[in-house]
């Protein structure tokens, strides 16, 4: 059985910023902006099982099956060349993404690669911010700083819409929405580290707010957790 991330290991005065969410939350740009502004390194999670995913499609699997989806994350490492494809910001993506994540060999196979990151970040950083669906829950469950971001499935769906159609791929809103529920439904059913927010996490609903608004309030929440500022 995986144990949970330990400070052991870790460089002294190594801080870990935990952010999950559901699909369109607005996680990802947020801690991006945290990653910069305190000067840590980012992962976004995500974009692991975006590869295994995108990975078992080019294979011609189906991404829900355990031993392809498995082989594919057992393939998986820092510098494989599929991690820096556009390809894996596709909705064909994000939908392989959440069904290989409900295997367990899958999140068994991803999770050193996660918790070296935050423990050793890359480019000799003082701290990493990783996003995901489990961070705070499953692979850093001692971070110091957690955040749940989320919002309404309604106010998430249209977000996705607006993002396909910049992107100019055609989308209809009823179905983004369907789409979203049967989502959000695998992520938080799943046997294996379903998304919840962890009990020591600080819940931000960004439904009514803006990005402004919600970087402030994470900002705020992380310097009372490390009593950090942020550099730039």
């Amino acid at each position: 059985m995986t144990q949970p991330l330990s400070n052991q290991g870790a460089p002294a005065g190594t801080v870990v910023v935990a952010i999950d969410g559901p699909a369109a939350s607005g996680k990802g740009t947020l801690s991006q902006r945290i990653a910069d502004a305190f000067g840590f390194a980012h992962l976004d999670t995500g974009v692991l099982y975006r590869a295994v995913g995108v990975s078992v499609l080019r294979a011609g699997g189906d991404p829900a099956d355990n031993a392809a989806a498995a082989h594919a994350a057992y393939d998986l490492h820092p510098e494989h060349p599929i991690l820096r494809e556009v390809a894996l910001r596709t909705d064909e993506a994000a939908q392989a993404a959440s069904k290989v994540a409900a295997v367990p060999e899958v999140r068994a196979a991803l999770l050193d690669f996660q918790r070296r990151f935050a423990t050793h970040p890359p480019g000799g950083a003082p701290g990493a911010v990783l996003d995901g669906r489990d961070i705070g829950t499953v692979v850093c469950p001692d971070a110091q700083a957690k955040l749940f971001i989320t919002a309404s499935v309604e106010v998430r769906a249209e977000r996705r819409l607006k993002e396909l159609q910049r992107r100019g791929i055609p989308a209809i809103s009823s179905d983004v929405l369907e789409d979203m529920k049967a989502r959000d439904a695998r992520d938080s059913q799943r046997a294996v580290a379903p998304l919840r927010p962890a009990a020591d996490a600080f819940v931000l609903d960004t439904s009514a707010l803006d990005a402004d608004q919600v970087f402030s309030m994470a900002v705020a929440h992380i310097g009372s957790k490390t009593g950090l500022k942020p550099t730039a």
